[in-house]
């Protein structure tokens, strides 16, 4: 926690800057102009709408405030909005690439499982990264000792502190400074403040023994926690889809004509019927649901249709979903082969359809009343990937299709690109290589 986010990360910012203890470039070319810079921290602050809640705090505009930001902002900035934002604002690349494989063996790190392979990989690649630190900003230069506090060396023994005391998640700082902030509250007087931190320390410690002595977790627990599993008013689960669970809002939809072609073709490749033996069992106004929670602690995604859109909202209408797709699906003649495949779009409705009349079982060939849950999604049209982090581009959305609404994995960021004339946008997926490990309150 304090040797990478709050020690390495405002370094590298202040070097790029132009403010890191009053140095100059030297023989480099790394730092940034101030319009892009001051682009950047605008594109961090409206990536707060655009970023979920569940991916950690909302930042502010970077470069024109920095006193706000904690271990967990710059954290979340350099996992998930730094290789969008820096991407081709470097005069030359060497310096984006370097700072990538900072992330990447940051990624590596919080894993919450570390093989043996896996440390020899971090030692070694914080030697390299180190090695070209010294050449890019140091530059071999006495006059520019500076650049390397003991910071930068520490990170020559991450790999030593995780064979000893496990991986990172097991001793960082995280736990005990939230603990910290919750006894700040607890002080009442500024002439003897320890007083106040015992007391609330002390009260902590006898309610956490009569929990554990009498067994009354739940009746004296100070928080009121509600299961997301459990299913809450106004929610509805189905026993066909026992993975999720709809909230509201719900309201009735009765879709144009073709986007009622959609669905019919959708439901005739499930069901291999033909449209016109599905068509007939097919209400004209259908139900749509608002969101919808995926259990066991997954995430919460919402349909831009029934979604609200006001200052302060984080955006929770993109989300990651995988489909079986014909490998040979442009060569007709070919066997078909089918993979799974991962895309990325934005929701439009969650609908609901119950199939319970004897014709209609009889005729889509059910042997008990069913139900589909299906996802309207308007892809992204990836442009391009980067090769090694978990992050993918697009510009345009593609046409609307359906897929079932289990199909959908999680919910994605967009991060703004500043390629393009900033049209373009980053998905960022926390699922994926960009995974961290969190720490929450039990």
């Amino acid at each position: 926690m304090h040797l990478i986010w709050e020690n390495l990360i405002p370094n590298l910012l202040k070097l790029w800057t132009g403010k890191f203890k009053g140095l100059d470039v030297g023989t480099g070319c790394y730092e940034l102009p101030k319009m892009v810079w001051e682009a950047i921290g605008e594109a961090t602050a409206r990536s707060g709408d655009t970023v979920p809640a569940s991916f950690g705090p909302r930042l502010g505009n970077i470069a024109q405030d920095r006193s706000a930001c904690t271990a967990d902002v710059y954290s979340v900035w350099t996992l998930y909005l730094s290789p969008v934002l820096l991407r081709s604002q470097f005069l030359h690349q060497r310096y984006y690439n370097h700072f990538v494989a900072l992330i990447e063996l940051l990624n590596l790190c919080l894993q919450f499982e570390l093989s043996k392979a896996d440390i020899q990989k971090i030692r070694d690649g914080f030697c390299v990264w180190v090695e070209q630190y010294e050449k890019y900003y140091y530059q071999y230069s006495p006059s520019r000792l500076s650049t390397c506090p003991v910071t930068v060396h520490a990170l020559l023994h991450i790999a030593d502190g995780i064979e000893a005391t496990g991986p990172v998640w097991a001793s960082w700082a995280f736990p005990m400074e939230r603990f910290c902030g919750r006894l700040q509250p607890a002080i009442k007087s500024r002439l003897h403040p320890w007083s106040s931190i015992d007391r609330r320390i002390l009260a902590l410690i006898q309610i956490t023994q009569v929990k554990l002595k009498y067994r009354l977790h739940d009746e004296l627990n100070l928080r009121r926690i509600v299961s997301d599993d459990l299913v809450q008013r106004g929610e509805y689960q189905d026993p066909d889809y026992l993975t999720c669970i709809l909230m509201p809002p719900r309201q009735p939809l009765t879709p144009e004509k073709g986007f009622m072609d959609k669905i019919i073709g959708c439901l005739a490749t499930r069901f291999d019927r033909r449209p016109p033996n599905i068509r007939p069992f097919l209400p004209s106004e259908l139900t749509q649901w608002g969101k919808a929670r995926i259990l066991n602690g997954g995430d919460t995604f919402h349909a831009a249709s029934l979604t609200q859109h006001h200052i302060g909202r984080r955006d929770r209408t993109y989300v990651r979903y995988e489909v079986y797709v014909d490998k040979n699906q442009h060569r007709r003649k070919q066997k078909e082969v089918f993979e799974l495949q991962t895309f990325y779009g934005h929701l439009e409705y969650i609908i609901m359809l119950r199939f319970d009349s004897a014709a209609a079982l009889e005729a889509l060939g059910l042997d008990r009343p069913t139900t589909v849950l299906l996802a309207a999604i308007k892809p992204c049209a990836i442009t391009h990937s980067h090769p090694r982090l978990d992050i993918h581009y697009f510009v345009q959305h593609g046409a609307l299709l359906l897929v079932d609404l289990a199909c959908i994995q999680c919910v994605v960021g967009r991060v703004p690109s500043l390629e393009n004339g900033g049209k373009g946008w980053g998905i960022v997926d926390r699922s994926g290589a960009l995974a961290r490990a969190l720490a929450i309150d039990l």
